[in-house]
C-alpha cells in the first residue's frame, strides 16, 4: 500500500526538483486533455506532456458527459477572470479514449451509464460504450457542438498493449 508517508517522501523528491517553480495556472501549451482515470493511461507519460504543459481532465472513460462540459465552462471562467478574456492563441481540446477500458464493463449497468451520460437509457447506443474508436467521434462531434468557434478538437485512441496512440479525429477547428 502506498501510504501517507510513503507519499510525504515522494513530494520531497518532487519539491527538491524544483520543476514546478515559476508554472503559471494557464497551460503553456493551450491544450487540455480529457481522459480516463484508468492508471494505466496516464495522459501526462502518453502524451509525453511535461508539468505544466496542458490541462488535463480525467473521469471515468474519458468521456464528454454533461459534466465534463460544466466543468470546461467553469475552466473558461477561470481564464476569463485571470486573463479578462478567453485564452490567447490556438486552443485545443484532445479526446483520448483507450483500449481495454474498464467503462466497457459498465455496460452490464445501463441505468448507471445512463446517469452518467445523463440520458435515457433507451440513449446509451449512441454513446458508443463499447467501442473506444466510435466514442472518441462521438465525444469530438459533441465538443464541436459545445466549444466556442475557432478552437481545435481532436480524437485519439491509446492502445494499451502496444503503448502507441492512433489518431482517430485529426485537429479541426470547430466552425460556427
Amino acid at each position: 500500500m502506498i501510504d501517507t508517508d510513503e507519499l510525504t517522501k515522494r513530494n520531497a523528491g518532487f519539491a527538491d526538483g524544483g520543476s514546478f517553480a515559476d508554472l503559471k495556472l494557464m497551460p503553456s501549451g493551450s491544450l487540455t486533455v480529457i481522459g480516463c482515470v484508468d492508471p494505466r493511461v496516464d495522459p501526462s507519460d502518453v502524451l509525453g506532456l511535461k508539468l505544466g504543459e496542458a490541462a488535463v481532465i480525467r473521469n471515468v472513460g474519458g468521456r464528454v458527459t454533461p459534466e465534463t462540459l460544466r466543468t470546461l465552462e467553469m475552466l473558461s471562467k477561470v481564464v476569463q477572470a485571470r486573463t479578462g478574456g478567453p485564452r490567447p492563441g490556438d486552443v485545443h481540446y484532445a479526446v483520448l479514449h483507450h483500449t481495454d477500458c474498464g467503462i466497457t464493463d459498465l455496460a452490464a449497468f445501463p441505468e448507471l451509464l445512463a446517469g452518467y451520460f445523463e440520458v435515457p437509457a433507451g440513449d446509451l447506443p449512441a454513446e458508443a460504450v463499447t467501442d473506444p474508436v466510435a466514442a472518441v467521434r462521438v465525444d469530438v462531434d459533441v465538443l464541436k457542438q459545445k466549444l466556442p468557434t475557432g478552437v481545435f478538437v481532436s480524437g485519439l485512441v491509446y492502445d494499451v498493449a502496444t503503448g502507441l496512440i492512433d489518431v482517430v479525429v485529426p485537429p479541426a477547428r470547430v466552425e460556427a
